[in-house]
């Protein structure tokens, strides 16, 4: 082993702390990200509300961004860290840096190709992911070109994500989940300040969207170096590891990410349906993204290098404690995220986006799709973390069926639901594929003998929904009628207003749990 490079242990300690400390420091990072995030939107509704300019930019970014989901946080980071976990525990660290350096060019090769073909047939692609913009000429020429410059995002946030990948499997997880921050810090200047210099002021949010690419990409590279692992870039379609992890990559594409080929299933019959609800299917989306990424992507963000560290180990009874560990806090966070989202769902809208060009009918159409998508914040979590019990074993065949059958039942639930519900059928199809994805995810891990939930579990879940009950009826009785949100009262007030809310709920719900007898040592892992 080279004495120049880093012996760190790439995955967390066994004691619970390491875990914790690990999965705290993602959770914050991720949280600034969301809050940055919802910032974020709320600018681009005030500047554009629901509008098609906004639908538009929308489906130009949405494009490249579930791409992104899709093959660089979902295939390639489920493919990556397994293997690469499993390289250094067995070959050390200057085997890492050969591999780095081949994933690295191999990875910049192909999506290099990609977005090459996709700026030439931008209008194409914008017919295939959002047929019902065909009949706007204005709407579909803007998308088409947005997506021109969006596209190329795809190959800086990929390169992100690989680098993010390493940064993990080293165990320093605090940079990578930063980055987001950055982007929506980005995004947020271009919107205020360079849109108004625009002749299509719209414009803005692309280039700002490819800048957040170049710069979340350059903030990693300091990192990488700490450890001597910036990558030189070699081609490596040859070589037997990445050999792997492309065969891993393909299948994992639908595995891990059925819910947001859901999602994005959702977006495309939204554009037949009216102006608007492309914007409103999205600003319910990110509402559900705050709980979930406090958590939910905070937790298998950490237990992916440890679950594969585990198996390559053959430590069968670790790798069953570490997922109960992980669905035991996912639990506790996301059954009260998914109450108290549907909860507070339009009192949210109001608060956070009733202002400029967004209106009181943009608050109650988001807010209902918002409530049906809430119902799922929990299966979404439950996914995040069955679905590493997975791939950490580098058994990709599985969840690529349990996703596909997802995927074909939420297009059947589309249909069912779209024509009565219009855009919330959408929604409320997204919830119920997230629950059949997180049941068969689970059924094929106990099947198998992998993980199984105990009889513990039982007098647990009591607590959480009993808490839960309490916690409900504390929100039913302190939150204002509907009509007060939607009055000119001032923003900011409302904010706070929610805030208390929340505050009051959650105060609520864990005094009421501990009441019951729940302690802090049944999610502790040991």
């Amino acid at each position: 082993m080279s004495a120049s490079l880093p012996s760190a242990d790439p995955v967390a300690p066994k004691k619970g702390g390491g875990l914790w400390r690990s999965t705290l420091v993602v959770s914050a990072m991720t949280m600034l990200s969301r809050i940055a995030g919802l910032v974020r939107d709320m600018v681009f509704m005030n500047l554009f509300g629901a509008d098609k300019l906004m639908d538009a930019f929308l489906v130009a970014f949405k494009i490249p961004n579930f791409l992104r989901r899709l093959f660089a946080e979902g295939a390639f980071a489920q493919a990556f860290v397994p293997v690469l976990t499993e390289v250094k525990t067995q070959k050390g660290d200057k085997a890492v840096k050969e591999l780095v350096d081949k994933v690295a060019g191999t990875l910049t090769v192909v999506l290099g190709s990609m977005t090459v073909v996709a700026i030439a047939a931008a209008p194409l692609i914008i017919l295939v992911f959002a047929p019902g913009f065909r009949g706007d000429d204005i709407k579909f020429g803007l998308a088409a070109d947005m997506l021109r410059i969006t596209f190329p995002y795809l190959l800086l946030i990929s390169l992100t994500a690989f680098a993010g990948g390493i940064l993990n499997s080293y165990g320093r997880f605090g940079a990578s989940a930063f980055t987001p921050v950055l982007m929506n810090l980005t995004m947020i200047a271009f919107a205020l300040w360079v849109s108004p210099l625009l002749e299509r002021p719209v414009m803005a949010l692309a280039w700002g969207a490819l800048l957040a690419g170049i710069v979340q990409l350059a903030f990693q590279l300091p990192y990488l170096n700490q450890i001597h692992m910036v990558p030189q870039f070699r081609l490596g379609f040859s070589d037997p590891d990445v050999k792997r992890i492309l065969n891993l990559m393909l299948p994992a594409m639908f595995g891990v990410s059925v819910s947001q080929i859901n999602l994005l299933l959702d977006t495309i019959l939204a554009s037949f349906l009216v102006t608007g609800s492309v914007s409103w299917l999205y600003t319910a989306e990110r509402m559900t993204e705050l709980p979930l990424g406090l958590i939910g992507i905070a937790v298998a963000t950490v237990i992916l290098p440890s679950l594969s560290a585990k198996y390559a180990e053959k430590s069968d009874h670790e790798f069953k404690a570490m997922l109960d560990w992980a669905l035991r806090v996912i639990v506790l966070v996301g059954l009260p995220a998914s109450v108290a989202m549907g909860i507070l769902a339009k009192p949210l809208m109001a608060a956070l986006f009733l202002h400029g060009k967004f209106t009181a009918h943009d608050v109650e159409m988001s807010g209902s799709a918002l409530q049906a998508l809430s119902g799922g914040i929990l299966a979404f979590m439950m996914i995040k973390v069955f679905a590493p019990g997975y791939y950490s074993r580098q058994d990709v065949r599985t969840p690529v069926k349990i996703g596909i059958i997802a995927m074909v039942a939420n297009m059947v639930f589309n249909l069912m639901l779209v024509w009565n519900f219009k855009h919330v059928g959408l929604s409320m199809a997204s919830t119920l594929s997230a629950f059949l994805n997180a049941g068969l995810l689970y059924w094929g891990l106990h099947k198998r003998g992998v993980y199984s939930v105990d009889r513990l579990w039982i007098r647990l879940v009591m607590r959480y929904l009993a808490a839960n009950a309490v916690m409900a009826a504390v929100l039913l009785g302190i939150t204002p009628a509907s009509a007060w949100w939607l009055t000119p009262h001032g923003s900011w007030f409302k904010v706070a207003v929610i805030l208390g809310i929340c505050a009051a709920g959650a105060l609520s719900y864990f005094a009421a749990l501990f009441a019951f007898g729940f302690r802090l040592r049944e999610i502790r892992h040991h």
